[in-house]
């Protein structure tokens, strides 16, 4: 019978004399290597939980995927229970990620969103029964257009849908008092009137979640307003207009009124430079909050380019944004499969029930309180 070999690791030949490092070096060796890289055991894995926290042993992006579930689960558990705040960029309704965010609403785990006026919209369009379907991105735009079939990549949106929901917000805003509002004050009328317990829009105003959206003009809703706005400059009669600097006023409080505050950036653009943008502002107050205890992002956009939805929680510490001190991490994945990750993970620990909820009392613009309600 052949005699089985065994491969090993064998004392150096003699003849090659590897180079010997002096005993500080060797123990400063030994430090830099004293964490070793765990493979992604799937027979091990019985549920999300189970995949991030292996993910946060493996490398590259599954260990920032990992540690941003880390750094979630510090902002939750932190004593001094800082302020979450939410901003959501990019197609992530389109994406399948509604329910996502709705039960980051439901199970308190965010206190303060900032979004994109095309998310609420899109929140808004199912909230009607209205759907999203599945395409193609090699379809044939000129084709989809003499049909009204509006692109978001690989999804699909019936546009005679849209323009009928836009009317609907001018409608809308046509039942409420003549006056400016913020964003965050129409939002919270819009979703109050909402009836569609799977909408981010109703379950924020149902737990009292503040949703501002800066740039909603640029959106369908600031398509649907500005509908109402002609009506009224026809008809000479006062209507609802947004007042984006009461945006920036009442956000600026709720940082202000804060113990401490944490970021969670999908994506990037204006949510988050109007986040971080909030703390700076707090010097309006005479207050420097020090920036951001926590933060995370998960995104596609990188930071070579110089641009702020992919620039580095690092480089927002020198604009006093983020804390010197912070917790932080990015994920440079596309949030349709990170996102899911991250919050299934703090979910199954969380579910909101070790964390009171925060009650805001607001006399527009004045946010007159922000308490901590009772378990």
């Amino acid at each position: 019978m052949k005699e089985k070999k065994e491969f090993s690791v064998l004392d150096r030949p003699s003849g090659y004399n590897f180079p010997e490092l002096s005993k500080a070096d060797a123990a400063r060796k030994r430090e830099i290597l004293s964490g070793t890289v765990e493979s992604v055991d799937l027979e091990k894995i019985k549920d999300v939980g189970d995949l991030v926290n292996a993910y946060g042993k493996a490398s590259v992006q599954a260990r920032n995927i990992g540690t941003c579930a880390k750094v979630y689960d510090s902002m939750l558990s932190d004593q001094e229970r800082p302020t979450i705040m939410l901003g959501l960029a990019g197609p992530l309704i389109a994406a399948g990620l509604r329910k996502v965010i709705r039960d980051m609403v439901a199970h308190n785990l965010v206190d303060v969103i900032v979004s994109t006026g095309a998310i609420l919209y899109q929140d808004l369009y199912q909230s009607q029964n209205f759907k999203h379907y599945t395409g193609t991105p090699n379809a044939d735009d000129t084709v989809l257009r003499d049909l009204y079939i509006d692109r978001i990549y690989d999804t699909y949106v019936d546009e005679s849908q849209f323009w009928r929901l836009d009317c609907s917000v001018g409608s809308f805003a046509d039942k409420l008092p003549a006056g400016r509002y913020s964003s965050r004050h129409f939002l919270q009328e819009l979703g109050g009137a909402i009836n569609d317990d799977q909408s981010i829009l109703a379950t924020a105003a149902r737990h009292g979640v503040p949703v501002f959206s800066p740039a909603i003009n640029d959106s369908s809703i600031g398509i649907g307003l500005t509908e109402h706005y002609h009506r009224c400059v026809k008809e000479n009669r006062r209507g609802v207009t947004i007042d984006s600097i009461q945006d920036n006023y009442e956000l600026t409080q709720i940082v202000v009124k804060s113990k401490a505050t944490a970021a969670v950036y999908i994506a990037g653009g204006v949510p988050k430079n109007f986040i971080n943008d909030s703390v700076v502002m707090a010097y309006i107050f005479n207050m420097d909050t020090g920036g951001h205890r926590y933060a995370i992002q998960l995104t596609t956009d990188v930071p070579h380019w110089g641009g702020l939805s992919g620039s580095t929680l690092s480089e927002a510490t020198s604009w006093g944004k983020v804390s010197k001190q912070a917790t932080h991490c990015m994920a440079f994945v596309e949030p349709s499969v990170s996102l899911p990750l991250v919050v299934g993970s703090v979910m199954k620990k969380w579910a909101g029930a070790k964390r009171p909820r925060l009650s805001f009392e607001w006399d527009p613009p004045i946010l007159k309180n922000l308490t901590v309600s009772p378990r």
